[in-house]
């Protein structure tokens, strides 16, 4: 029994060993992002968060899986709309939609615990504006994420995805954060495509004092 089990061992270093620098390049049954933020999700308190700029809401809906309430925030009615159906197609009832755009959010002050920013920012006429919202809206102790593009020069991308900005460097998105009011801030690269025109993801993190 115990050459039997060697030999299973074995061979599962071989395959490993042959697999080592690009294990996360290739497909691995069962592996996936979505699965890996759900199981970070697990690690967050229960709280409010606000999601600026939801779209048609999955963020949201993932979002809802362990929080108290997301406040889900939209200007588009007929995104509000979707968002709604979908999740009362997924039973989920601790997501409240409201119509509003990022820059006068329909939150009242210190309201929610968390506000995300997902892949929305660069669709705001004024970003500082909506980050300044963002400060408004949280509690004291409360945190701000965003993730957005890196700055880029894809111009068609005003066209094709109505952007408003071609992403932002990691300077503009600090110097953001800190003149709202916000401290410990924290800018990262998170992502990098490799089609091209390459969109890079960036990361940041703040928090705003008790």
């Amino acid at each position: 029994m115990r050459g039997v089990l060697r030999k299973r061992q074995d061979k599962m270093r071989a395959f490993f060993d042959s697999v080592a620098g690009r294990l996360g390049k290739d497909y691995v049954p069962g592996k996936s992002w979505k699965s890996l933020a759900e199981a970070l999700l697990r690690l967050l308190p229960p709280m409010v968060i606000a999601d600026l700029g939801a779209g048609e809401g999955t963020f949201a809906l993932l979002l809802a899986e362990r929080a108290k309430k997301v406040i889900a925030v939209d200007t588009s009615a007929r995104m509000i709309e979707v968002a709604r159906d979908e999740a009362l197609r997924h039973g989920v009832k601790n997501v409240e939609y409201r119509l509003g755009d990022m820059e006068e959010v329909p939150i009242g002050d210190g309201e929610v615990d968390l506000v995300f920013f997902s892949q929305s920012l660069h669709h705001a006429l004024h970003p500082e504006r909506a980050v300044q919202e963002a400060w408004r809206i949280l509690a004291p102790g409360g945190r701000i994420v965003v993730l957005d593009l890196a700055k880029h020069r894809f111009e068609e991308a005003r066209e094709l995805y109505a952007d408003e900005w071609l992403g932002f460097s990691e300077s503009e998105l600090e110097a953001m954060l800190t003149q709202a009011g916000f401290t410990a801030v924290e800018t990262s690269v998170v992502h990098k495509e490799p089609e091209t025109p390459q969109f890079q993801t960036l990361l940041a993190v703040g928090s705003k004092q008790g």
